[in-house]
């Protein structure tokens, strides 16, 4: 450990063993993971976080290294489902197992590549880039409903309907179910949270039942009458013989609902804090659509949605030197921690969407890469110029705060003035 690496208070590390002591909901670092980051970068990038458990990996290199690494992946080797956090009984999970046990997020070769090739030649067969006038015309219609002469929080008014409208058009689903799909998702992510109870068990249970209850609804439906939907493309794509099962295809649907709205309002949020704090006109930012690209890669790399991601270890190896893991223990890989390594970024704590060095784990790497990560990037790229086009003089009526989670990194609220 170098002289200066000095622990923020709320921090333990022993440098002999490089275990650390950190609570993830410390407010102070749910506020500001960086402090956090910044000395362990300098201490030990490769640490065992006491509060999880396990080693965790927070270099750029481990980071992206690690996620391509095939001895490791996102499938318990023990089987689905995983331990619980409050008990090993887990009668009272049957729905929420029976989503997971068919998720491609959870599953690895040869069955994650079977999924994952019928889900992205649906995906990809209806040309995200085709969306960006309906984004452009969503974003336009958000704007024109945000109140005047009084502040507001933007995540409600703007982060949150412009994808999830989205995502559920393209699916084929029922737009004015947006606040139900939202409840769902949100109820099924607690469950990746640390210190989970049995009440969000249950709670998450019933999401998961409810929610494939109405999707298989919406299947039945489109088999028999199948439309331009991303649902009736799903139903229908095939790998040779093989197609999606129903629930695989439910899985697939929970998770592309999901995926397609929770990370992006995080990250619309983060981006749009993160632009205001610059100060100026925040137009610059966007000025032609390279430039807009840019900021939006800068926003995914300065103030990532999601911070961590687990793999299971699939085989006795050395992870890093010196770290030593065994089969079917976990080790975390900290996202936000490796966009802000200062042995890959030049000034890793500046905003600067014009850096050389501009790259980003964000949507991950390898074969779990995000499929929506084209999608979240066109979202990105039309919401930011939209609504810095529009509203020019927007500001931050006051400072906002981070939701008390560490892996979702995503804002309560964002009030702004216009």
């Amino acid at each position: 450990m170098t002289e200066k690496a000095v622990p923020p208070p709320y921090l333990s590390f022993d440098p002999a063993s490089r275990r650390v002591r950190l609570s993830p909901r410390e407010p102070a670092f749910v506020q500001n993971p960086y402090e956090a980051y910044a000395f362990l970068h300098a201490a030990s990038p490769a640490f065992f976080w006491e509060d999880y458990g396990h080693w965790c990996f927070g270099g750029y290199d481990d980071v992206n290294r690690l996620l391509r690494d095939r001895r490791f992946g996102r499938q318990n080797p023990a089987g689905v489902p995983d331990s619980r956090g409050v008990d090993q009984d887990c009668s009272h999970l049957a729905s929420f197992d029976a989503v997971e046990a068919h998720s491609m997020l959870e599953l690895e070769p040869p069955i994650h590549t079977r999924l994952r090739t019928l889900v992205n030649r649906a995906f990809v067969s209806r040309q995200v880039e085709r969306l960006r006038p309906r984004v452009e015309a969503l974003a336009n219609e958000l704007i024109d409903s945000f109140p005047t002469g009084e502040p507001f929080d933007l995540i409600p008014a703007y982060a949150t309907p412009l994808p999830i409208t989205i995502i559920a058009e393209m699916l084929g689903v029922p737009v004015e179910m947006g606040p139900q799909l939202l409840d769902w998702s949100h109820q099924l992510v607690a469950m990746y949270t640390l210190g989970r109870t049995r009440e969000t068990e249950e709670t998450a249970n019933r999401a998961a039942r409810d929610f494939s209850a109405f999707l298989r609804g919406y299947v039945a439906e489109r088999r028999d009458a199948p439309g331009d939907d991303l649902l009736s493309l799903l139903i229908a794509a095939h790998e040779g013989d093989q197609k999606l099962s129903e629930d695989e295809l439910v899985s697939s649907v929970i998770l592309l609902l999901n995926a397609g709205h929770e990370a992006t309002v995080h990250q619309t949020g983060n981006a749009v804090r993160a632009v205001l704090q610059q100060g100026g006109d925040p137009r610059r930012f966007v000025t032609t659509a390279e430039e807009t690209a840019a900021t939006v890669e800068e926003c995914l790399r300065f103030e990532a949605p999601l911070h961590m991601f687990n793999r299971y270890a699939y085989q006795e190896m050395e992870a890093a030197p010196g770290i030593t893991v065994k089969p079917g223990e976990q080790i975390g890989l900290l996202l936000g921690m490796a966009n802000r390594d200062p042995a890959a970024f030049a000034d890793p704590h500046a905003f600067l969407p014009g850096r050389a060095d501009q790259k980003n784990v964000s949507f991950g790497a390898g074969i779990h890469f995000c499929i929506g990560a084209p999608l979240a990037r066109l979202e990105l790229q039309v919401s930011l110029k939209v609504l810095f086009e529009r509203l020019p003089g927007i500001k931050l009526a006051s400072e906002p705060h981070f939701r008390d989670s560490y892996h979702f990194h995503g804002l309560e609220a964002l009030p702004v003035s216009a």
